[in-house]
Formats: C-alpha cells, sequence, structure tokens
C-alpha cells in the first residue's frame, strides 16, 4: 500500500513536471514574424500613432516576410560596437578582390564628359549624441558618405544651398553627397563598405555582377545629374525652381495645377494619376521616383482610378530608389529595351511601364549613401531602435522631396501631409473619403514635422490647403 502511494504520487509529481516545462516553453517561443500581418507590425512599435496615414509605397506582405529573416535586434540604449571606418574591409565579399583600408583624404579626380571631381568619402560635422561617454553609432548607421564635388548648375544668390547653413539644418546638410549614382560610383572598395547595409541603404544583398552589369549603362553625365538638362532650360533664370507633388487628398479641389506647370521641373510619385486632375495637380512630369515595387503596387492598387502606368513625356526621367535587385534589373531591362532576365519581374517587357521611347540617358538611381544619409540626419525615426530597422526607411515621397532639396534652388511641396490631415482623404484621386494609413516601415509623424520645420526656415514652400 505505501508501495502503491509513493507511485501515484511520483507520478503525478512527474505529470506536473511536464506540464510546467510545457507551459515555460510555449511561453518563451516568439511567434514566427512571418505569421504576423503587417498591422500587427504596426500596433507592436507604433501603438501610439495609430491615427497617422501612410504612402503608396507600403513594402507588400510577401516582402516583408522575405526581409523579417533579416531582422537584427538593438539594445535600447545604443550599447553596441562603433561604426567602423568606411573603407575597412567587409569580410567574406563574394567576387570582390580585398583592399587596403583607405582614410578619408581626397583621391585623384576622376573626370567623365566634363562633370565633376569624386573623393572617396566625406563625414559631416557630428550630430548631438545623448551619451557622450559611450559608444555613439551603432554599426548599422553608417554616418560616413561618399563625397562628389560638382561644378553648381546656377548662381542663385537666394537658394536653398546657400541659405541653409543660416538654418537649424546647417549641421546636418551634406553639400557634396551625390544624390544619384552611375557607373564611375561603382568600386570593389566602395562595395565592400556598402555591401553592409541592406535595402536603400546600401547595395546589401546585391551581388557584384548584376551591380555591375547593370551601371554599365548609367555612364553618361546625364546619369550623373538629377537635373541633366538644365543648360537647355535656363533661358532668363537665374534660379532652378521646382514643384515636388505628391498624392494626398489635400490637392483635391486646389486649383494649383497651371501653379504647379510653371516650374522648370515637376516630380512626382508613385500612383500619380494626372489625366482627368490636370486642374488641380498639373499636367507635367519632369522626375517620376519610384521603387520596382512601389510601381508595381501602384498599378495593382489604383488601376481602378486610372493609374496604369507612369507618366511618359519627352522630358520625363525615371529616378529608381533602389530596395534590392529588383530594381537594378528592371532598370537594365528599360536600358536595353530587354525583357527582365530573372526575379520576380521576369519576363515582363519595360517598355509597357516607361514607353518606347525610354533610354539610358533617362534613367537615373539614387545613391544608397544618400537615401542613409538622408534617414540618418533627416529622418533618423525610434523604429530603428526596433528588430523592423532593416525595413524603416524615408518614405519614397520624402526621398523625392529632399533629393529636390538637395539638388534645386528653391522648392514648393505640393500634396504632402499637413497637421489637419484628417480633413483629407488619402489621394486626390479618391471618388470618396478614405481616411489614411500608418506601416511600420515609415514614420510619418517624424515626415509631417520635418515638412513643417523646413517650411518655417524658409527652405520649402509647403502647399497647406
Amino acid at each position: 500500500m505505501v508501495r502503491s502511494r509513493k507511485l501515484v504520487l511520483g507520478f503525478g509529481t512527474a505529470l506536473c513536471l511536464l506540464g510546467i516545462y510545457v507551459l515555460c516553453f510555449n511561453q518563451e517561443t516568439p511567434l514566427s514574424s512571418s505569421k504576423v500581418p503587417m498591422k500587427t507590425f504596426y500596433h507592436l512599435t507604433h501603438k501610439h500613432n495609430s491615427d497617422l496615414p501612410d504612402s503608396e509605397d507600403l513594402l507588400d506582405q510577401e516582402e516583408i516576410n522575405d526581409q523579417s529573416n533579416t531582422f537584427s535586434t538593438l539594445d535600447s540604449k545604443l550599447s553596441v560596437e562603433p561604426e567602423p571606418k568606411e573603407d575597412s574591409i567587409v569580410p567574406n565579399v563574394p567576387d570582390v578582390p580585398k583592399v587596403p583600408d583607405s582614410s578619408d583624404v581626397p583621391k585623384s579626380s576622376s573626370k567623365s564628359d566634363g562633370v565633376g571631381k569624386t573623393r572617396t568619402s566625406t563625414k559631416g560635422p557630428p550630430l548631438p549624441q545623448p551619451n557622450a561617454d559611450g559608444p555613439t553609432e551603432p554599426s548599422y548607421i553608417g554616418d560616413t558618405y561618399m563625397s562628389e564635388i560638382l561644378p553648381p548648375q546656377t548662381n542663385c544668390t537666394d537658394g536653398i544651398q546657400r541659405r541653409v547653413a543660416e538654418t537649424e539644418f546647417g549641421r546636418r546638410f551634406l553639400k557634396y553627397i551625390p544624390v544619384v549614382q552611375w557607373h564611375q560610383h561603382v568600386t570593389p572598395e566602395r562595395y565592400q563598405r556598402l555591401s553592409k547595409y541592406p535595402g536603400t541603404h546600401g547595395w546589401g544583398g546585391i551581388d557584384y555582377k548584376t551591380l555591375v552589369e547593370t551601371m554599365s549603362f548609367l555612364n553618361s553625365s546625364a546619369n550623373q545629374q538629377m537635373l541633366d538638362d538644365w543648360k537647355d532650360r535656363r533661358i532668363k533664370s537665374e534660379c532652378i525652381r521646382c514643384a515636388v507633388v505628391g498624392n494626398g487628398g489635400i490637392l483635391k479641389g486646389s486649383n494649383k495645377g497651371k501653379e504647379i506647370d510653371s516650374h522648370h521641373y515637376v516630380f512626382r510619385t508613385n500612383g500619380a494619376i494626372i489625366k482627368g486632375f490636370e486642374q488641380d495637380v498639373g499636367s507635367r512630369t519632369t522626375h517620376y521616383t519610384f521603387s520596382t515595387n512601389t510601381l508595381m503596387n501602384s498599378m495593382r492598387t489604383y488601376s481602378g482610378a486610372g493609374y496604369k502606368s507612369p507618366p511618359k513625356s519627352d522630358e520625363t526621367r525615371y529616378i529608381f530608389l533602389p530596395d534590392h535587385d529588383r530594381d537594378y534589373l528592371l532598370m537594365k531591362a528599360a536600358a536595353t529595351h530587354t525583357k527582365v532576365e530573372r526575379g520576380r519581374e521576369k519576363n515582363k517587357d519595360p517598355l509597357m511601364y516607361f514607353g518606347e521611347d525610354v533610354s539610358a540617358k533617362k534613367l537615373k538611381i539614387y545613391h544608397p549613401d544618400f537615401v542613409r544619409y538622408l534617414r540618418n540626419r533627416f529622418l533618423r525615426s525610434h523604429t530603428m531602435q526596433t528588430k523592423f530597422m532593416n525595413i524603416y526607411r524615408p518614405s519614397t515621397g520624402a526621398v523625392m522631396l529632399l533629393a529636390a532639396l538637395h539638388t534645386c534652388d528653391q522648392v514648393s511641396a505640393y500634396g504632402f501631409m499637413t497637421p489637419d490631415f484628417k480633413k483629407y482623404s488619402d489621394h486626390y484621386f479618391d471618388n470618396v473619403y478614405h481616411p489614411v494609413g500608418f506601416f511600420v516601415n515609415h514614420d510619418f509623424r517624424m515626415e509631417l514635422s520635418l515638412w513643417q520645420q523646413l517650411h518655417k526656415a524658409g527652405l520649402i514652400k509647403l502647399y497647406m490647403g
């Protein structure tokens, strides 16, 4: 009897211990991020921003699932190793010969078509840090950039480049950072440096062979400069005036079309539907910014509203925002008038997007140093301190507007978020009111604040409705 009681007691104890173990195991096993919908991603990290809008360049669910496996965690105090020197060697980079370290000193100048001089890198004035005694930068920040000295295109006495030093943005602004990349920027040294950074912020995930083959077609001064045809437009003007047009509902009924078209250059992005809305948004497009992902999403999402393809005209340039190799592959196909050779757009004909007249001289692609600089110095969101830091970037519209800030003398912005955004539908082409949404890959609260600050500083003129 005693032995039976002991056996029962021992068996019961074992069952209890097994139950406790299973319970603890289940509590400690995290959910797979690939199973969590985008809205859940958002609530995990942006609970206090639930009323903010999103743009048309959201990552689709498949892309978030693809990138979720590469997320890294970051201590809330940013207590990680400091940023290495810019040109330090990255081990195990495939197909690229190793090179010795180089310091941030000017190299011999290189010229092509009589345009510009290139230096290895530049590091701007350090930004204020909360803890001067500890590590100031986690390694993924990379606040060191290439520098390229191009001759000024105007002698505008009231241009942004001259006025910015007198504003609060003077310490953030780097005058000589290249906005777009071209074939001379691709070197083994730069590949080793930039392959450390994923997505739009570097060449991580792009194999060197694809990069070299694609960029070899961007080999003229037209590819090196954002405003490559200014000498043909200048007429009597000493200042370059640019209109940057977002797709916000604030433009509906604005009657700003003629004013927008009166600028020398007109920038648009993503689902830029023009037909039927010319009175409010204008009809010209000189620069169209997009990524392959946002282009495909726009064509799928806004086809019912009239968006069939990017704007097409003789003056239109197409500026890729490279999220990954999809963008380089589509750009190569467009430059060569061939079908996309592989990837998610395999066998797609780029001429259906950009027209029969597209050529390599009409194509540009943002420099990853420039996009990382915008993230680090203008839109440094708290999302960068979370496991979602690899998918966070400035929105496509934000990159477009800040690119204009770095290339034009005067910038007017239309259709961007203002503090009263709830009064307006998500897009100017919406037939009925649609509230705007918000997701983790952008920080629209910070972007809204930045537009207000730039407007107050006199660096942009923001249409406020």
